[in-house]
């Protein structure tokens, strides 16, 4: 059962839900599922990264891996150094959340004698910018002053490393339903005075067109690999997500750590209800019609479609592998076994475990590395291989 609202998240709905009505009257009565992300995830002062309601940690709705433990952001950074090493120059991070990852990477690379030049994060979320400077303010001098926060992806720059976690998921995207072997585009409209409902029509070209490059199969002959009422999500907007990062880049990484898998996994008939997921106070369903604006509505990353846009933008996937097998090459076992006294090991090994259990992030996660003129094994990618799986 999900957590009851406070008066003041009952008003907070009610604005997000007018914004929706009034987007749905504007569009003619219906409104495609990803510009209703917009609003209820992006929409300035109403969506739920602009607004600010607590996201992360226990006191929110979900615990990312930075979140969990300062294990994971060890070895992020330890991947990152070792471009670095090679490369010099800026990082910059994409939607840094509550700012542990930033934290714990800055820590983690000073450890290492590895500081970029600068630390840049770009944030959208005035909320969530605000919360990351609070957070990074209690950071040595010699690190705080090395961030800096970004409105806008810079034309020229000296980054060498991009980093995103769980931010890919985030991006708005459209839902398809396959029906008698028809594709339909599910939206929103309204229902009754104030409500609001899931309506689906038949889809436009393009999105026919994107349905049939996902899965390799004509529109037509949709309903023998798939069952009749196969709903899932198609991203279009990792293409130009993936093309803005690579014009930043200057010589070396982006790094993208999110929860997903290759197409091929992610359009399975198997899978017929499709990935998306909503949290709200750590509880997961797929409501995305409830409570506007107040939780977190994401869908699985589709790497297959990173890899492609990487292809595009001239970049080369120097790296693919899931969490548990990026965590173990990056040393989180050396950092368990270094860890005293007993009790902090414990404390340790428990967070491990969700890091790298397949029942918990270990596999669901994967991890990532596109790469520009960097001619070199990356470390984090030792213990495994699944580019062949893309």
């Amino acid at each position: 059962m999900l957590a009851s609202l406070s008066p003041d998240q009952k008003w907070h709905c009610e604005r997000v839900s007018v914004a929706v009505q009034e987007a749905i009257a504007a569009a003619g009565g219906w409104l495609s599922f990803d510009d209703y992300l917009r609003i209820v995830q992006y929409a300035p002062g109403l969506g739920y990264y602009s607004a600010g309601s607590q996201k992360f940690g226990m006191a929110g709705d979900f615990v990312t891996s930075p979140e969990l433990s300062g294990l994971f952001a060890r070895c992020v950074a330890r991947q990152c150094a070792q471009v670095l090493q090679h490369t010099g120059g800026d990082m910059l991070e994409l939607g840094a959340g509550s700012g542990a990852l930033a934290a714990g990477v800055l820590g983690m690379l000073h450890e290492l004698d590895q500081l970029p030049d600068r630390y840049l994060i770009l944030e959208v979320g005035a909320d969530l910018r605000d919360r990351q400077q609070q957070r990074l303010a209690s950071l040595p001098s010699a690190l705080r002053e090395r961030v800096q926060w970004l409105e806008a992806l810079p034309a020229t720059s000296n980054i060498a490393v991009m980093l995103s976690n769980e931010v890919a998921d985030a991006l708005p995207f459209k839902r398809f339903l396959i029906q008698s072997g028809a594709v339909f585009e599910r939206g929103v409209c309204l229902c009754g005075e104030r409500g609001l409902m899931q309506s689906d029509r038949p889809a436009d070209a393009p999105l026919r067109a994107e349905v049939e490059r996902a899965t390799g199969w004509a529109a037509h002959d949709l309903l023998g690999h798939w069952p009749d009422h196969y709903a899932s999500e198609v991203c279009l907007m990792t293409r130009p997500w993936i093309l803005a990062q690579a014009a930043a880049l200057a010589r070396g990484m982006i790094l993208l750590i999110d929860y997903g898998c290759s197409r091929r996994d992610y359009y399975h008939p198997q899978r017929a209800a499709g990935t998306l997921r909503c949290h709200f106070r750590h509880r997961a369903h797929d409501d995305a019609l409830l409570y506007p604006g107040l939780q977190d509505i994401s869908a699985w990353v589709d790497f297959t479609r990173i890899a492609e846009a990487a292809s595009d933008a001239n970049l080369q996937v120097s790296g693919y592998c899931n969490q548990t097998a990026f965590l173990l090459a990056t040393g989180i076992e050396q950092d368990l076994m270094a860890a005293s006294p007993p009790l902090e090991h414990a404390k340790l090994a428990a967070q491990a475990r969700r890091l790298l259990l397949p029942g918990e992030m270990g596999e669901n996660f994967k991890v990532m590395a596109l790469t520009r003129d960097l001619d070199m094994p990356l470390c984090g990618f030792a213990y495994q291989d699944l580019r062949g799986s893309l």
